[in-house]
């Protein structure tokens, strides 16, 4: 049975007791909830996979109380200094050469040259990273391939039973997961996950950094760079400029008459943040629901690429894209 911690001062206590024990927790951050292990221990991180049903050949980013705590595990270049002050605490991943003497495992970097780090912006975590005390890896806590999670309900509903404890902060804010910047070549920063910050954020600091490659199934880079993921029981059509009545809707933006049955709108204002922090609640409940009424599909209406459209159609994509037989895909937080 997994315990259900609050955000207090003995939970979070707890909690960061559990994780230097080698324990397994979750926890929520501004994006989604990651499914914590001391990065440093390699059986802790194993852990993490077993829990997860997740792939090996996918690396995992390391969480931070700060930035000087993360710097120690990198070689941090002038652009990362200057990423880390305007967004840390927040939702930016940067990937760096990994430090000589760096104590994250192999395991949690899958063997790599090069570490993925970031400062969440989230009190509950941050006093979590502070009391823990060591680097702590944290994919999304859900198990490989399904649908992140933005509360602690949505973490039991995948891992109960799996994991020792969730530290229960509340619904994240933010509701994607966090951006992912390449600077192991500080002459090429490249994008390599669109994310909680946003391409035009980003230029603002770093006017030439290259806009993502296309996803392949290869063996990943960086977290998060498997083509499927995010994926509901039920298909994902993209695009719908109408919803047949055997469809679940995805809307987004001012309603419109409908034939589909069963309908979850991003956001009626056409706010791409709120649209950001309802996506994978919303995907959750159209699943769910759906299936319990017997609709064959999901259908999903145009997002707007520009801001936080990006992202969102980043991860709807991943839903929509053809799915792995054996399971192997998953994303980090």
């Amino acid at each position: 049975m997994t315990r259900r911690l609050d955000a207090t001062q003995s939970g979070i206590a707890t909690a960061a007791s559990i994780l230097r024990a080698g324990g397994l927790v979750a926890f929520g951050t501004e994006t989604v909830y990651g499914l914590g292990a001391d990065a440093s221990q390699p059986q802790a991180v194993a852990r993490i996979f077993e829990a997860k049903n997740r792939p090996r050949f996918n690396p995992l980013i390391s969480h931070f109380a700060n930035a000087q705590a993360a710097f120690t595990q990198v070689v941090p270049n002038a652009m990362a200094h200057r990423l880390a002050q305007a967004f840390w605490p927040g939702p930016l991943t940067l990937i760096l050469p990994r430090a000589p003497g760096a104590s994250i495992s192999d395991l949690a970097a899958d063997g790599l040259a090069s570490l993925a780090v970031r400062v969440p912006a989230n009190a509950t975590a941050l006093a979590l990273l502070e009391q823990a005390d060591r680097p702590i890896a944290a994919p999304s806590a859900n198990r490989s391939g399904r649908i992140s999670p933005v509360d602690a309900a949505h973490v039991l509903e995948e891992l109960d039973g799996r994991i020792d404890a969730v530290l229960d902060s509340g619904p994240c804010t933010v509701g994607v997961e966090s951006t992912v910047v390449d600077l192991t070549d500080p002459n090429t920063p490249t994008l390599l996950r669109p994310g909680g910050i946003t391409l035009e954020e980003l230029v603002a600091i770093c006017p030439h950094i290259s806009l993502p490659q296309t996803t392949s199934d290869v063996a990943p880079h960086s977290p998060g760079r498997m083509v499927s993921h995010y994926a509901p029981h039920l298909p994902v059509r993209l695009n719908a400029l109408q919803a047949q009545p055997d469809e679940a809707l995805l809307a987004f933006g001012a309603t419109r008459p409908t034939l589909a049955p069963l309908v979850w709108n991003l956001s009626a204002a056409g706010n791409l943040e709120e649209a950001a922090a309802r996506l994978f609640t919303g995907l959750r409940t159209l699943d769910r629901e759906g299936q319990a009424l017997g609709l064959r599909r999901i259908a999903v209406q145009p997002i707007p690429q520009h801001g936080l459209g990006r992202a969102i159609q980043d991860r709807l994509n991943r839903a929509a894209a053809p799915r792995p037989q054996d399971g192997t895909e998953d994303m980090a937080p």
